[in-house]
This record gives C-alpha cells, sequence and structure tokens, in this order.
C-alpha cells in the first residue's frame, strides 16, 4: 500500500503531549519537547511542558478524512516523531505518533530518571493500527468459557474491573516478550486506538469499546492465561487477543466513551462471564457470527445505536451488565452525581483527594473540606476535568469520579515512594 506524502496533506488533526515522572501522580514541568514527520529531522514544533506536565493542543497536517471513512490502499493518517529531553531524565523518542483529521490525539510519556543502566536515548515505536497494517486473523475460540472448578484459578463470584491488566507483548509462548502492567482503562484505550478510526462515528466506537471490554473482561474472569501456567493477563498478539502498542497515543473521542463506560459488558442470559466477544475487520479477514469493524462503521453511518450494532453482529438476546466493584479505588461511585449544592461524606472525600491531587497539579486550587459542594469545589473540579481531559463540567459524575479516584491513588503511592 502507497504511503500519504507530506506534500498531500490537506488536513490537521490535533496533538497534546503529557510527561509524567515516572508515573502520572508527578507531572513533569519544563520539558523540552520536540516534534517531527517521522523520519525527518527538520523540527516542526518545540514546546515546554506547563506545571501540569502537558503541552498546548497543537494543529498538524493529516491526509483528508475520507481515507479513514473507507478502506483505501493510501494510508489515513500522519505520523509524527516526538523528543522529550528533561534534566535528570533519561532522554525519549516516540515514532510513529498517529494523527487522524478532525479528531485529538493525546500523547503521554513516562520519564525514566537516568542512571549507569541506561544508555542514549530511548526509544518506543507505535506499531501500524490495525486497518492499516498486516496482522494476523484471531484463531476462534467459544465466546463462554467452561470455568473450573471452585479449586482453580477462578475464585470471584461475579466479574471485577481489575486496576492492572498485565500485558504480554507478543504471542503467549514467546517467553522473550515484555510484561506490561498497564491500568484498566489505559488498556482499553491503547487498543481501542490501535484498532478502530477515532474519527469514525460514536456509536460504532461505543460498540467497538464494548466489544473490547467484554473480550478482556473475559480474559480477567476466566484467569485464562494464568490457567495454563503463564504469569499474564493478556497478550498482545491479534492471533489470540488484541493489538497493544505500548506508549501509543490515544484519541480524545475514544478516551472519552471509556471514560463513560469503563465497568460495562456484554452478556447473555443464564451466564455471569462477560462474552468473549471477537471481531475482526470485515475486509481483510472475514469472519461470520462476529462483528466486523468495517462493518460497525457502516451501521453507525446508517444511525444504529451502539446497542444494536452488537446485537446486530452477536444476536438479539446480548445485553449489557456493570461490573459492581473496581479494584483499586477508596470508594465506589455513590450512584449520584455530585454537584454544586450537595452535601454529603462523598463529597468530602471528593474533596480530600482534590487537596491531595494538587500537591502535584498545583493548578488545582486546595478547597475547604467541608462535605459541602460550594464554588471553590467546583472550580477545583472543573481544573482538574481540564488538566485530565474531562468534559470540564463541574460536576462529578461516574468518569470524574473515578478519574479523581485513580489520580488520587497515584499521587499517594508516588507520595509514600518519595
Amino acid at each position: 500500500m502507497p504511503i500519504i506524502t507530506t506534500q498531500n496533506f490537506t488536513e490537521e488533526g490535533r496533538l497534546q503531549i503529557g510527561t509524567f515522572a515516572p508515573d502520572i501522580g508527578q507531572p513533569a514541568e519544563n520539558v523540552l519537547v520536540r516534534i517531527s514527520y517521522s523520519g525527518d529531522d527538520e523540527i516542526l514544533e518545540e514546546m515546554i511542558t506547563d506545571a501540569s506536565g502537558q503541552t498546548p493542543v497543537i494543529n498538524l497536517p493529516a491526509p483528508p478524512i475520507e481515507y479513514s471513512m473507507e478502506l483505501t490502499e493510501t494510508r489515513p493518517y500522519s505520523d509524527y516523531d516526538i523528543q522529550v529531553i528533561m534534566d535528570g531524565y533519561r532522554p525519549m523518542i516516540i515514532q510513529g505518533v498517529q494523527i487522524l483529521p478532525e479528531t485529538t490525539a493525546f500523547q503521554d510519556i513516562r520519564l525514566q530518571p537516568e542512571n549507569n543502566n541506561s544508555v542514549g536515548e530511548r526509544i518506543v515505536s507505535i506499531s501500524d493500527h490495525t486497518l492499516w497494517g498486516t496482522f494476523p486473523p484471531k484463531t476462534p475460540e467459544a465466546e463462554v468459557k467452561e470455568l473450573p472448578p471452585s479449586t482453580g484459578y477462578v475464585v470471584l463470584p461475579n466479574p471485577v474491573i481489575p486496576e492492572f491488566i498485565i500485558v504480554h507483548d507478543g504471542r503467549p509462548n514467546d517467553a522473550s516478550a515484555p510484561n506490561y502492567w498497564v491500568p484498566f482503562a489505559e488498556y482499553i484505550k491503547n487498543v481501542a486506538s490501535c484498532e478502530i478510526y477515532a474519527n469514525w462515528p460514536q456509536s460504532t466506537i461505543t460498540a467497538n469499546v464494548l466489544a473490547i471490554l467484554s473480550f478482556t473482561l473475559n480474559r480477567v474472569y476466566t484467569e485464562w492465561y494464568r490457567g495454563q501456567g503463564f504469569d499474564f493477563t493478556i497478550t498482545s498478539s491479534t492471533a489470540y487477543d488484541h493489538a497493544f502498542s505500548y506508549g501509543r497515543n490515544i484519541f480524545e473521542e475514544i478516551s472519552t466513551v471509556v471514560d463513560d463506560i469503563f465497568t460495562s459488558f456484554i452478556t447473555r442470559p443464564g451466564i455471569r462471564q462477560p462474552l468473549l466477544t471477537q471481531y475482526c475487520d470485515g475486509k481483510n479477514v472475514i469472519c461470520p457470527n462476529w462483528m466486523t469493524q468495517w462493518g460497525s462503521k457502516t451501521l453507525g453511518d446508517q444511525g444504529y445505536s451502539a446497542i444494536d450494532i452488537l446485537k446486530s453482529f452477536y444476536g438479539y438476546d446480548i445485553y449489557l451488565m456493570q461490573a459492581q466493584r473496581v479494584q483499586g479505588v477508596p470508594v465506589s461511585f455513590p450512584g449520584t452525581p455530585l454537584q454544586t449544592g450537595s452535601t454529603s461524606e462523598y463529597v468530602r472525600i471528593i474533596q480530600e483527594q482534590l487537596n491531595a491531587i494538587s500537591n502535584k497539579y498545583p493548578a488545582i486550587n486546595k478547597v475547604r473540606v467541608d462535605g459541602v459542594f460550594g464554588p471553590e469545589t467546583r472550580r477545583a473540579v472543573e481544573t482538574f476535568q481540564e488538566i485530565f481531559r474531562l468534559s470540564a463540567d463541574g460536576i462529578v459524575g461516574f468518569n470524574t469520579w473515578y478519574r479523581i479516584s485513580h489520580i488520587y491513588v497515584a499521587v499517594t503511592r508516588i507520595a509514600e515512594l518519595s
């Protein structure tokens, strides 16, 4: 397939970079960031990160949007290299950051302190998108697994959202492939950004995210790989699981959907486990009885809802369930959004967590911990939402609650290590 040249870039996408040292609980300020076309030494943009470790959102050339609306012989995204430099930390280069037209890409970079074991620049290369590159098809499996006896690996009565996914970056039997500990929601965002285009209809994105969530939670719930003697949750091999590219950029449209529904999964009557919802692209690979990514895009264009897209592929008896517990958070979402005028112990919890986060993210104002959701709490919530790329409405709904909880845990964990 030919690759579009820079002279043909007629549209724009957006990019924002976030830097952390070494985890999201510790933003990296005053990092020098340089952006260039992939394989080109000419610097297009040079920026410095702010107190929250972020650059401004910038516009970058991208191919025409029609290239990502149908399967073509022209790559539908442009790619860029990002170099980051900060005193005391190992220089890094992220190669192949993907920019789609009319979307915003987020590239988070975790810096590593310099030490005697680190020599030269650390290079992370982002894999081709699965709808563009060449990848093996999935090996068909049963959508419902026979569970081992109660003395085996499965000990939880119901699906639970794990704090981390352990991703084996290769085929299951490749002992040389590294394992990565990835926060659950970050893993889902990474996979979806690898496997669908973020400028597709929202219902299509949601349907594909639900399929990815269900597949992943099936691997978690059934302890599929641990039951075979492996020490990981899932692999990055598309022959068995999902594409995962360590360190890749994610897209705002995908990130928003994942934050809204990351506790949901697909199942059928009479079973507890999430379905192993396999899928394929539907053009290069044909897979009867599975969802196809291009087919889901066509239905989204026709106005189908996410659940109707899924039912059209997996059958009309499927329905959505919610995991009742999210591991790694101090308190679960109370069920009712917190906003101006709310008074409760849950408001007090959010106030305490925001104050802890503001120790590392000083743009967030300190608030009085009194259990009353007043103007200063709203302002702190809005600032938090702006920093962490949520809709800045000043309301602590499902997605904001769990993002605050996640960052609070990261910040306090970093504080314990300091």
